[in-house]
């Protein structure tokens, strides 16, 4: 079953170009909307798209590098003008929020409706956001300045009552929640029945990660391991390694290199150098060492 919808608003990198926007996507995940990333221009790749800003309520900022952040201003003073009322969450490191009140006090102070910044340590793991089905935790990326990560799960599922079996041995309604929850069932007659017996193993929980920026780290492997989607940043081509290494970026056999080690079952790679005009020799590059990859496409859906 596909409970996780990623739609990617931006591939770019730092240099926008007319065929690239700067970092940006969706994820849809059990009716919330989480944007994580806001390059320049993201609230009109947002309207192009046709989301409904008013379900917007979690932004994620992976680092202050501006084609990752300056399109938050414009954004809440959209949802301003819009007529917001309820409390949008920004998920952030403490330099953003210092920056982002300066702006948001420049233009009047008061957007009309609470921002709450919720600040984290680029440094170390952390849980920044949990709700009854999804929980949110960073972890720490190499870049030139600060830069974090973010697993983004479901949490495991109750199973399934089988209620075929749950009739036959005549289980009463009362017991229903406690053997999804994992009790045996014992009968009048003393006899247990194991829950095993009883119940169907929900859907394993979906796992998506975010890598963007960073250099080749593979420190990041023991919090991706297994995903069901990988988004990494593949900003070069194998022959651009030097510059990657300057720049504190991957390029495509790197990030391949981490999927394959880390053994998501798909990788998504995007944050391009503005100097390619065709990605394909990027997905060549990185197919090569992991086959099921695929290139991030803007304003295209991924359901896993």
């Amino acid at each position: 079953m596909e409970t996780f919808k990623l739609t990617i608003l931006g591939r770019g990198s730092a240099m926008p170009t007319p065929t690239a926007n700067q970092s940006a996507q969706i994820l849809e995940a059990h009716e919330k909307l989480l944007l994580i990333d806001c390059g320049e221009g993201t609230q009109i790749s947002i309207r192009k798209q046709q989301t409904h800003l008013s379900r917007l309520n979690h932004i994620f900022i992976s680092h202050v590098h501006g084609d990752h952040c300056f399109g938050l201003i414009g954004l809440l003073s959209t949802l301003s003008m819009m007529g917001r009322r309820c409390a949008l969450n920004i998920y952030c490191h403490p330099e953003l929020q210092t920056f982002m009140q300066t702006q948001i006090n420049f233009f009047g102070g008061d957007m009309g409706y609470p921002i709450i910044f919720n600040t984290f340590s680029p440094f170390q793991s952390s849980v920044i956001y949990e709700d009854r089905t999804l929980r949110v935790t960073t972890f720490p990326l190499k870049h030139t300045i600060p830069s974090s990560g973010f697993l983004i799960e479901e949490k495991p599922s109750l199973a399934h009552l089988n209620k075929q079996k749950a009739d036959f041995y005549r289980v009463p309604l009362s017991k229903y929640m406690e053997i999804k929850n994992g009790a045996d069932f014992i009968t009048e007659n003393g006899f247990v029945i194991p829950n095993a017996q009883l119940t169907i193993a929900a859907a394993p929980p979906k796992r998506y990660a975010y890598c963007s920026d960073t250099a080749y780290n593979e420190k990041v492997i023991p919090y991706i391991q297994g995903v069901d989607c990988l988004y990494h940043e593949a900003t070069f081509l194998s022959n651009a390694a030097d510059r990657a290494k300057i720049t504190q970026h991957s390029t495509a056999a790197q990030a391949a290199e981490i999927a394959k080690k880390a053994e998501v079952k798909k990788l998504i790679i995007g944050h391009f150098s503005a100097r390619y005009a065709d990605y394909q020799p990027l997905l060549l590059e990185a197919k090569s060492i992991f086959a099921n990859t695929l290139l991030a496409e803007e304003f295209k859906t991924y359901p896993f």
